[in-house]
């Protein structure tokens, strides 16, 4: 079981990246997802999280409009789309999964499975 993300880099403000996340050994199709993130010097928080029952998806404030989540269940893979970057986005990002939950839930707690995180870095 693993989650493989990539796809970051260095970006300048207000330009636009895509992280994907792999996942091998089980299916992302029956499996919510989390985004996070963890700035140097700061707590990790979260991003995003997305539901694999109704698709349902919840957004930190601080990327709400500049950032989506899509998936492609063939090639079991999720994607965090992202516009508009901003000097504060510089972080590392993770993907996380867990089997589909009761209630969609962005706590990290909750997340089983875990990406090594990909690092964002917007600057000028």
């Amino acid at each position: 079981v693993q989650l493989q993300a990539s796809g970051g880099g260095l970006v300048r403000p207000g330009g636009s990246l895509r992280l994907s996340c792999e996942a091998s050994g089980f299916p992302l199709v029956t499996h919510d997802i989390g985004w996070f993130r963890q700035a140097p010097g700061k707590e990790r928080e979260w991003v995003l999280c997305s539901s694999s029952g109704d698709g349902s998806a919840r957004y930190a404030a601080s990327v709400r409009g500049r950032f989506t989540m899509s998936r492609d269940n063939v090639e079991n893979t999720v994607y965090l789309n992202m516009i508009n970057l901003k000097l504060e986005d510089t972080a590392v990002y993770l993907c996380a999964a867990v089997p589909r939950l009761p209630a969609l839930s962005c706590h990290p707690n909750l997340y089983d499975y875990w990406g090594q995180g990909t690092l964002v870095t917007v600057s000028s």
